[in-house]
């Protein structure tokens, strides 16, 4: 790739972007655009990256998580240094959670903060919207909680650090049987105007297909539906064994709610869009029992974990959730990979555009250990994670909260 000689006097684009908060655009409600309050934030020099998550809309509690992940991040790697000196400063935008909002927070993060690179956005479904103007403007992207199939095939700099669901979603129907090995029928329900509900839903089904179980029925909903009793009815009609749901938490507790009030006693499965704490605010009690698969466990045992978690618990009082733990392994990968490529050619002498294009190879090449263990990327862009999880939902006598208790 030809390199583009540039004056070292405007070199240093790359990192005089964040004189103040940027402003932010939205198709959702009212946003607001903020900054993790640090030693370094005001930095003129800092080097900037974006996070663009939902902060409001039905998947604000995902996003939200996610961001706390990343502030996490920025004040641990900044109290170790930075980039030889050189602190991060996270750009947040709000996605919401509409294509618009993604596809906007992505416009602002690329022209006018200037990022290095994004982290981003919340939903596969924004994702395939987005990623591609990052990918027109050879902008590295990392997801931290797509896990669609296709995901890293948008184009060169797009990559993620969530598990594809194909490899993360058929651990929780082994297990369902593990519990239950007389289970033969199963429901299955999923969001269809959600790409990553439709993707997980078709890993699901094949999956139950290749334990030799009966898919007695498929029912549709929508991530705004607040009333499945007519799903649910129907679903509960066959008597299935097992019932297993793709949506979000919202939409998702609501639709256990609703099952285990009309009757339904047996296992219930939750997607990747029950990976929240804030699941437990939403079905209560009820929620006790389901299945979730997880990319990560607060108990993995390497350093870096134990101080995030650490970290987690103090500020928030709680066991890390996978998608705050995701959301600080995309930051560190960057982190990471803006120090080895620091060292190869100084990157304060880099022009912004080749500073992305040399990032983006350097964090492909990479490995790093994370929360999440010990990560790298295939070629295209997918992560290469060897540890997986699978959950059960106990919520505490009052109903009002509860936690991921990992099965053996």
């Amino acid at each position: 790739m030809k390199k583009t000689a540039v004056r070292t006097s405007a070199l240093f684009v790359a990192f005089a972007f964040l004189l103040s908060a940027c402003t932010q655009t939205n198709s959702g409600p009212a946003p607001t655009t903020t900054t993790n309050p640090s030693p370094t934030a005001g930095s003129s020099n800092a080097i900037p990256i974006g996070i663009a998550l939902a902060l409001t809309s039905n998947v604000a509690l995902l996003g939200q998580e996610g961001v706390a992940g990343a502030k996490i991040a920025e004040k641990y790697f900044n109290d170790k240094g930075g980039i030889d000196g050189t602190p991060i400063k996270l750009v947040i935008q709000d996605t919401g959670g509409e294509e618009a909002g993604a596809i906007n927070a992505f416009q602002t993060l690329i022209t006018q903060s200037q990022v290095v690179g994004i982290v981003g956005p919340t939903l596969s479904q924004q994702a395939f919207s987005a990623d591609p103007i990052a990918e027109r403007a050879k902008v590295p992207v990392l997801g931290a909680s797509n896990t669609a199939k296709g995901i890293p095939e948008i184009g060169d700099y797009v990559a993620r650090v969530s598990a594809p669901v194909a490899i993360v979603a058929p651990n929780s129907v082994k297990a369902a049987l593990k519990i239950n090995p007389n289970i033969k029928k199963v429901a299955v329900f999923y969001a269809q105007n959600d790409a990553f509900s439709k993707s997980e839903t078709g890993t699901f089904q094949e999956t139950v297909k290749e334990q030799g179980l009966d898919v007695v029925t498929v029912q549709k909903f929508q991530t705004t539906d607040t009333d499945f009793q007519t799903q649910a009815t129907n679903a509960i009609n066959l008597k299935p064994d097992l019932i297993i749901i793709s949506g979000l938490a919202t939409d998702g507790g609501n639709l256990v709610r609703q099952l285990r009030e009309l009757g339904y006693k047996n296992i219930i499965i939750g997607g990747n869009g029950f990976n929240t704490s804030s699941i437990f605010t939403v079905c209560k009690a009820l929620c006790d029992g389901v299945l979730v698969a997880q990319a990560y466990s607060p108990d993995h045992v390497n350093e870096i974990n134990k101080t995030f978690r650490t970290t987690y618990l103090n500020q928030y009082k709680k066991e890390p959730p996978q998608f705050s733990a995701q959301a600080f392994a995309a930051v560190q990968v960057y982190v990471e990979a803006l120090q080895a490529l620091d060292k190869k050619s100084e990157i304060s002498k880099l022009p912004l555009a080749q500073l992305r294009t040399e990032l983006n190879k350097q964090l492909l090449a990479g490995k790093y250990d994370t929360p999440l263990g010990e990560i790298a990327f295939t070629p295209v862009g997918d992560v290469i994670q060897k540890d997986f999880y699978v959950a059960q939902l106990k919520v505490d006598k009052d109903g009002n909260n509860g936690k991921f208790a990992f099965l053996k």
